[in-house]
């Protein structure tokens, strides 16, 4: 519909109630960094999370004011949201948060997601690509893979200290034995005569 209002989901919900889901969902990002729920109201959360990084990094009165009037938690969210959080995405032009499908949590449930604040200590991806550096490393590559090498460039990008904090964790993913994994699987294969 041209010239119309922006579209979002209503979730079989009054205006009250899904307003109060997305406050409650956000509330609870902030709180833990990343929260696991169904794909579409990640999605929609995600707006609301997104304008609320936006609100930390102007640092005004009437931003501060916004904020409190969001989350349902304000005089324990909104320092962190004006300090921790604004100065962890200064750099960061945008793209805040990240939603990752996953399996659905029940039989039954509807497509899931994990939505997370990027760079923080349980990005889901930064984990993914030191794991993966980690197993390229113990099978003996000196250099990434390409697709290893971008994802490296992506997640330490605007991250400070990003290529410490990413050695730090493959060092620490190489101690747990990422090496004794690939050994055990390599043996259910024996096991099984090549067909896992």
């Amino acid at each position: 519909m041209a010239g119309g209002r922006m579209k979002y989901r209503h979730f079989n919900r009054s205006s009250a109630h899904r307003q109060a889901m997305l406050r409650n969902l956000v509330t609870s990002l902030f709180t833990h960094e990343s929260i696991a729920t169904t794909w579409h109201k990640a999605k929609e959360a995600q707006r609301l999370a997104e304008k609320l990084v936006t609100l930390g990094k102007k640092n005004t009165e009437a931003s501060k004011r916004k904020a409190f009037e969001i989350f349902y938690t304000p005089h324990e969210l909104v320092p962190k949201l004006f300090g921790e959080i604004r100065k962890r995405y200064e750099l960061r032009p945008g793209g805040y948060t990240r939603v990752l499908r996953i399996e659905p949590l029940k039989p039954d449930m509807a497509p899931s997601a994990i939505l997370e604040l990027v760079d923080s200590k349980y990005d889901m991806r930064f984990q993914m690509t030191a794991r993966t550096l980690a197993k390229e490393r113990a099978d003996g590559r000196e250099q990434p893979r390409k697709m290893t090498a971008k994802n490296i460039e992506k997640v330490t990008r605007y991250r400070r200290g990003g290529m410490d904090a990413l050695d730090e964790l493959v060092e620490s993913f190489a101690e747990f034995g990422v090496a004794k994994e690939r050994d055990n699987s390599a043996s259910e294969e024996k096991r099984w005569g090549g067909n896992i």
